[in-house]
């Protein structure tokens, strides 16, 4: 018996999509209360997905559940109408205090908790629902303006992100006593509890579920079952059920989505997405692309909008923080919009116009391209997406299908049909936006060395190697005025990569923000006063290794204290028997030995977020705990 269905001590529901579909007024045993009927009915939902027709009736049977479902399929109204029912019916019993919280709603991030309180707000501005106020608490603000609003609102649903709900349970001294407000709650929400996990915030859904009362409901819902999720299950419901519903017995994407791929030149890649972009197929409604790291992300959203001036393009990524709601509006209301996102959008927003998602090239693992494709195709909607794939990189069509059940079919249309007379003046046009500002060509190098870094750590390592692309023929993909100094390229032989076709000075490009050129004029006047250029003085170390070998290196002081001890220990045994002193002297580390500390230092983080317990490391280390 597998561990997850021995969590299910009540009952395991295993749903597909093709089952027929129940109105929402079916409901019965309870029926559902008629403000929320017509604030549904505002909606304009007539039936139940498959996720609401299982989970609903649990849940108003006072049962906790796991629901395990595709995204876009619904799960946000699957917790949101019981909660409210949960909530209205303790209220005629009992009115609701006014520092009484009666459930929570914890949430990844910020965009998905704003998206769940968004909806929720409708229900809430019904005359009938009103006295259950809510609040929305994510980062981005300080903590005393969540305390001050706390105290004045007196909110009876907290929707909100895990790290800044744990801040409040364990703030001392601001007269808020958050643990007090909720010793009635009613019902807790996990939603997207695999992304959180994900994120690394189970420690913080540890403490949070310490301040709660045992007698509640929760609802856990998630994308995926993982090991982690089921121990989150353990640790958070009691005797659940686990619901679990599935598109098709063989697909893990939405049914009406229909996914292709591309196989380009890596020198033309952004020549490919640019066409696809400028074509009737994409034209019709919004897109969003999926970029590997912040900086591609920024740089992309710097070089695109001039070249394509007839759509609105936006950009949005992880360490934005402000900035990621308003970006997210102005997605929702421009018509036709392109959005250029890393995965801090590949979960949870629900913008039913978008018809295409792209990647520009595999996401980092294959989860992830469930999760980004799943962005269109929501509420049974029809859906497009597309990842640009490299020659070296067509491994990837068999590897998602083994491991994620998607059929990947390529794309036959004109739009990305590219003609090579067409890339020397994009690339040339490309040349001319860095040269006319610094900043770009900031950003580009920056996109371009952080892209190479992220290929690096990529789940799939096995069939996307770093050693089978042409980084010369990349770096032409992003126009990059010359080759970047990065130990990758140390050694690059290759005659792909594509200077520009005029004279360029680097030394003498300028910033079109004026701040920030003022700094480099004084840097520059420092330069020539003293001939040393200001704060360089900490690059002046020799790299001799790659950033996928240096980041091995880089543990905390007490992280390498406790692994040499460990290595150490192991060392002692191997050696135990073999008589004689050992002479220390220096070595060269082989790549097998470089291979070994990594691997030592992998265990040891693992340890350490306590994946695996002190037994398990031991083991694995080779030590035996019962020797002295």
């Amino acid at each position: 018996m597998s561990a997850l269905s021995q969590v299910a001590t009540t009952l395991h529901v295993c749903l597909f999509t093709t089952m027929s579909r129940k109105t929402w007024s079916s409901l019965d045993k309870p029926p559902l209360s008629q403000p929320v009927l017509e604030v549904l009915q505002e909606f304009g939902f007539k039936l139940m997905t498959p996720v609401q027709t299982a989970a609903i009736p649990l849940l108003l049977a006072r049962k906790d559940v796991s629901a395990e479902a595709v995204t876009g399929s619904g799960k946000t109204l699957a917790f949101l109408v019981p909660l409210l029912e949960i909530l209205q019916r303790r209220h005629k019993e009992t009115p609701w205090g006014a520092k009484e919280i009666g459930a929570l709603i914890i949430s990844p991030t910020r965009e998905l908790a704003r998206q769940i309180s968004d909806v929720l707000a409708q229900f809430l501005a019904h005359d009938e629902l009103e006295h259950l106020n809510q609040q929305l608490i994510v980062g981005g603000n300080s903590i005393e303006e969540d305390i001050a609003a706390l105290k004045q609102q007196t909110p009876c649903i907290l929707v909100c992100t895990p790290g800044r709900l744990e801040d409040l349970f364990q703030r001392k001294g601001d007269d808020l006593n958050l643990a007090a407000r909720v010793k009635s709650l009613e019902f807790l929400v996990l939603d997207e509890a695999d992304r959180l996990l994900d994120l690394g915030f189970k420690t913080s859904v540890n403490n949070i579920l310490g301040y709660l009362p045992r007698q509640r409901r929760t609802g856990l819902f998630s994308a995926t079952q993982t090991t982690e999720v089921t121990d989150l299950i353990r640790a958070g419901l009691r005797n659940p059920v686990l619901v679990s519903v599935k598109e098709k017995a063989s697909v893990n994407t939405p049914a009406r989505l229909q996914n292709f791929y591309k196989i380009v030149q890596p020198e033309q890649k952004f020549l490919a997405l640019l066409q696809f972009l400028r074509s009737p197929t994409s034209s019709s409604g919004k897109v969003m692309v999926f970029f590997p790291t912040c900086a591609c992300v920024e740089y992309w959203a710097e070089m695109l909008p001039p070249l394509l001036p007839e759509r609105s393009v936006l950009g949005i990524h992880g360490k934005m923080k402000n900035k990621r709601a308003s970006v997210v509006e102005r997605f929702r209301s421009e018509p036709q919009a392109v959005l250029l996102c890393t995965d801090v959008l590949a979960r949870g927003l629900d913008v039913p116009e978008i018809d295409w998602v792209v990647q520009w090239d595999p996401p980092s693992n294959a989860s992830s391209f469930v999760h980004r494709v799943g962005r269109t195709a929501r509420q049974g909607n029809e859906g497009n997406a597309m990842v640009f794939l490299l020659p070296t990189e067509d491994a990837y069509i068999q590897f998602l299908k083994l491991n994620q059940k998607v059929d990947l079919s390529e794309l036959q249309e004109e739009c990305v049909a590219l003609k090579e007379t067409e890339l020397k003046p994009l690339v040339e046009q490309l040349h001319r936006l860095q040269e006319a500002d610094k900043g770009a060509y900031d950003k580009g190098m920056r996109a371009f060395v952080s892209h190479v870094r992220a290929y690096t750590k990529h789940e799939c390592s096995a069939i996307l190697r770093l050693k089978d692309l042409d980084l010369g023929k990349m770096a032409t993909a992003y126009g990059l005025l010359q080759l970047p100094r990065m130990p990758e390229l140390k050694n690059y032989q290759g005659d792909g990569f594509m200077a520009p076709s005029f004279e360029v000075d680097l030394t003498k490009l300028t910033y079109k923000n004026a701040q920030k050129e003022q700094v480099r004029k004084q840097k520059l006047q420092t330069y020539e006063q003293t001939g040393s250029w200001p704060s360089r003085q900490k690059q002046h170390m020799k790299r001799t290794e790659s950033w996928d070998q240096t980041k091995k290196a880089k543990l905390d002081a007490k992280s390498k204290k406790e692994l040499r001890k460990a290595k150490k220990e192991r060392k002692r045994k191997a050696e135990a028997g073999e008589g004689g002193s050992q002479r220390k002297r220096k070595q060269q580390y082989t790549q097998e030995e470089l291979d070994e500390l990594a691997s030592d230092i992998r265990l040891f983080k693992r340890l350490k977020k306590k994946k695996i317990t002190d037994d398990d490391f031991d083991k694995a280390m080779g030590i035996d705990v019962d020797d002295d």
